[in-house]
C-alpha cells in the first residue's frame, strides 16, 4: 500500500498541472486590450492582484490551520474558478478589478498551507527529509501545463476575436474543474498538534517562531531577494529583452515552451542534486548564477545566443532554489502554526516586492533594461549573501 506522502504528492502534481493550465495566460494583456482597457487600466488590475493577495496571507492562512490544508485548497480552487468566470462577461474597468482580486484573494488560500499539508504528509509517512524531492515533483507539473498552454493558447487567439478569447477561458475553467474533484481525493495527514480555539493566538504564535529563529528570517529574505530580481524584474522584461537580441516576436512562445521542458527536468532533479551535494552549497551556487545571469543581461543582452543562455539560465536557477529552501525552512516551523508561519513570512515577501520595484523605478534611467538589470543584480546580490543554516547547525 502506498504512504500517504506518496499518494498526496502524486495527485498535487496532478493538481498542479490542472490548476496552472491557463490558455489565456500567454494572451492575457492582449486580452484586456482587446476588452477596452488601458494601460494604466492593466496596472490597476495588476495592484488589485497584489493587494489582495497582501490582505489575504495571514488570514487564510489562519483558515488552513484551523480547518485544514485540503479545505483550503477547495475554497481557493472555487474562488479562482469564479474569478476566471467573471471574465465571460466583463466589460467594464471594475469588472476586470474585481476579477483580479478576487483570483489573487484565492492565491492566498494555496500558500503556506501547500508546503503544510506536503511536510504533514511526509512527516506522518517518516519521510520529512524528502521535502525538497517533494516539492520539486509537485512543481514540475506547472511546467508541463505551461508548455501546453503557451503553443495552444496563442495559436488559438492568433486573430484576437471575442469567440477566441471565450473559448479559451472555458476551455482554463474545465481544467480548473478537474483540479478542483482531485482535491476531493487528498487524503488528510494526522496534526502533529490541535489548532488553537484563538486565531489570534495563533498569530501571535507565529510571529513567535519567527522571533525566536531568526535565521529562519534570514533564510526567506535570502530566497526572496533572489527570485524577486529573477522571477519578477527580468520575467517582465525578458519579451523586450529577446526581441532587442533580434529573435521575433512569433518565436518568444517557443522558448517559453523551451524552458518549461527544462524548468520539468530540472524540477525531477532535484532529488538527484541533494544527494549529490550540499543543499547549502546548491542554494549558494543558483545564487550566484543568478547574479551572474543579471549581470549578462546587463553587458551582453543584444547578442542573441548570450540572450537566450541567459534566459534559459535564469529560468533554471529559480526552479532549482525553491525546493531546496522548502525543505530546510519548514524543519524550523511547528506543525500547529506551519500554514500561519509560511503566510507571515510572505507577508514580508510582499513588503520586499514593493521595496525593490520602487528602488528600480528610481534607478531605471530613460526605459534603460541594462540599468534595470545591473539594480536587480545587486539587490539579488544582497540577497545571496544572506545565510542559510539547517536546523540541525
Amino acid at each position: 500500500m502506498k504512504s500517504i506522502a506518496s499518494y498526496n504528492i502524486r495527485l498535487l502534481f496532478w493538481n498542479d498541472f490542472f490548476g496552472t493550465m491557463n490558455f489565456l495566460q500567454p494572451v492575457l494583456t492582449l486580452f484586456y486590450l482587446q476588452r477596452g482597457l488601458s494601460a494604466q487600466d492593466i496596472f490597476l488590475v495588476l495592484f488589485c492582484w497584489s493587494a489582495a493577495v497582501l490582505i489575504g496571507e495571514i488570514p487564510t492562512g489562519v483558515y488552513a490551520d484551523r480547518f485544514g490544508a485540503k479545505c483550503s485548497f477547495i475554497t481557493g480552487a472555487v474562488l479562482r474558478i469564479a474569478s476566471i468566470a467573471l471574465l465571460l462577461v466583463a466589460s467594464e474597468p471594475w469588472m476586470f478589478f474585481l476579477y483580479s482580486f478576487i483570483n489573487g484573494f484565492s492565491v492566498t488560500f494555496y500558500s503556506g498551507a501547500d508546503e503544510a499539508f506536503v511536510y504533514e504528509s511526509l512527516k506522518e509517512s517518516g519521510e520529512e527529509h524528502r521535502m525538497d524531492q517533494a516539492m520539486g515533483k509537485i512543481q514540475s507539473g506547472s511546467f508541463i501545463a505551461m508548455i501546453v498552454a503557451v503553443l495552444f493558447g496563442a495559436y488559438a487567439a492568433k486573430d484576437l476575436t471575442t469567440l477566441q478569447f471565450d473559448l479559451l477561458i472555458l476551455l482554463t475553467i474545465a481544467f480548473q474543474l478537474v483540479e478542483l474533484v482531485l482535491t476531493l481525493f487528498l487524503r488528510k495527514p494526522k496534526r502533529a498538534a490541535e489548532p488553537f480555539e484563538n486565531p489570534f493566538r495563533q498569530v501571535r504564535e507565529g510571529f513567535l517562531v519567527i522571533k525566536r529563529k531568526p535565521l529562519l528570517l534570514l533564510m526567506f529574505l535570502n530566497v526572496t531577494l533572489v527570485f524577486i530580481p529573477v522571477g519578477a524584474v527580468f520575467k517582465n522584461f525578458d519579451q523586450p529583452f529577446l526581441t532587442h537580441a533580434g529573435i521575433p516576436v512569433e518565436a518568444i512562445g517557443l522558448f517559453y515552451a523551451g524552458a518549461a521542458v527544462l524548468g520539468f527536468f530540472a524540477s525531477r532533479s532535484i532529488g538527484w542534486l541533494t544527494d549529490h551535494f550540499s543543499r547549502i552549497a546548491l542554494m549558494f551556487v543558483t545564487g550566484a548564477f543568478s547574479v551572474f545571469g543579471l549581470v549578462l543581461a546587463a553587458f551582453t543582452g543584444s547578442t542573441l545566443w548570450m540572450a537566450i543562455g541567459v534566459f534559459i539560465l535564469l529560468r533554471i536557477v529559480q526552479v532549482i532554489r525553491y525546493p531546496i529552501y522548502s525543505q530546510i525552512s519548514n524543519e524550523y516551523i511547528p506543525s500547529s502554526v506551519r500554514a500561519t508561519t509560511i503566510s507571515l513570512l510572505s507577508i514580508v515577501d510582499s513588503c520586499c516586492d514593493l521595496i525593490v520595484f520602487l528602488t528600480l523605478s528610481f534607478i531605471a534611467s530613460g526605459n534603460s533594461m541594462q540599468w534595470i538589470f545591473i539594480g536587480a543584480a545587486a539587490i539579488a546580490l544582497i540577497g545571496m549573501l544572506l545565510p542559510i543554516r539547517p536546523l540541525k547547525e
